[in-house]
């Protein structure tokens, strides 16, 4: 039996926000109706209202908002792909697609870019390399540094790159003891003028303001929660042609690379044997 005052609750919910997703107030619906007999109260004086204990009453409630809330805020999937293109070119069947996930202030991730750059550059263009932000949550400033790449992004697609490289060889001026002091304010900036390094004067201050602005804030989430969708949870982070590379979240050397790709660059270029299912 469902209680008049979890219906009641449910409703107002519904009404508090309308955007909200109607899977997530029916899932709320379904938990009160699993309750078992035991965890429900006796009738009250009315004798038309059964009573569910607050704090289950709480946690169903919260539950249902929190979904609201988030669904209302920052509706998925996005309009557009989340991902930072290396060296733009046409990208065919025979194409190998290496995908990186990179904390922007992370030393491991910073040890992997070069050897992966070098790889770029000897296979371009049959390699296409795409980038994804995951801002690891002990990292206290790489949220804030990941926003400034989408900004800069946005601005200028020519500077990400150069960003995110000036980013790894001062990195040490992001590590957590470095800001340990500052504020948040303090600290988002400090972030913001260092951007403003690798793109022109006229747009120094459209850097400055993107802070302000709530769709920056919003992109950067999209990164992290694209990366928690395809189960990623450190950086940094490799797949190839979709699959995740075993023990991808250590750095791989020019070589290692090397070892990776050749073998699928060659068996591109022989001809499946007769009878041979490709798949």
């Amino acid at each position: 039996m469902i209680t008049k005052r979890a219906l009641k609750i449910l409703e107002t919910l519904k009404c508090s926000f309308p955007s909200a997703s109607v899977r997530a107030l029916t899932s709320v619906f379904l938990a009160i109706r699993s309750i078992p007999p035991n965890s429900v109260s006796s009738q009250n004086d009315g004798g038309d209202d059964v009573e569910l204990s607050s704090p289950l009453l709480w946690a169903l409630s919260f539950f249902a908002t929190h979904r609201a809330l988030v669904g209302s805020a920052q509706p998925l999937p996005p309009a557009r792909f989340d991902r930072f293109v290396y060296a733009e070119h046409r990208v065919g069947a025979c194409t190998v697609v290496i995908e990186a996930f990179l904390d922007p202030v992370y030393p491991y991730s910073r040890d992997s870019w070069p050897p992966l750059k070098q790889v770029i550059e000897y296979y371009r263009p049959r390699v296409w390399l795409v980038v994804h932000l995951l801002p690891l949550p002990y990292h206290d400033n790489a949220y804030v540094a990941s926003r400034a790449l989408n900004i800069v992004n946005l601005l200028n697609t020519s500077a990400t790159f150069p960003l995110l490289e000036l980013f790894f060889k001062e990195q040490v001026k992001f590590y957590n003891a470095q800001t340990v002091n500052m504020s948040k304010a303090a600290v988002v900036n400090y972030i913001a003028n260092f951007a403003t390094q690798v793109v022109a004067n006229s747009l120094k201050y459209a850097v400055l303001s993107g802070f302000q602005n709530s769709q920056t804030d919003l992109k950067t989430r999209v990164s992290f929660k694209y990366s928690t969708s395809r189960r990623v949870f450190g950086t940094p982070t490799f797949f190839v042609n979709g699959f995740l590379l075993p023990d991808s979240d250590s750095t791989i050397d020019y070589d290692g690379w090397r070892s990776i790709i050749d073998p699928l660059m060659a068996a591109q270029g022989d001809p499946l044997p007769a009878n041979v299912h490709p798949y």
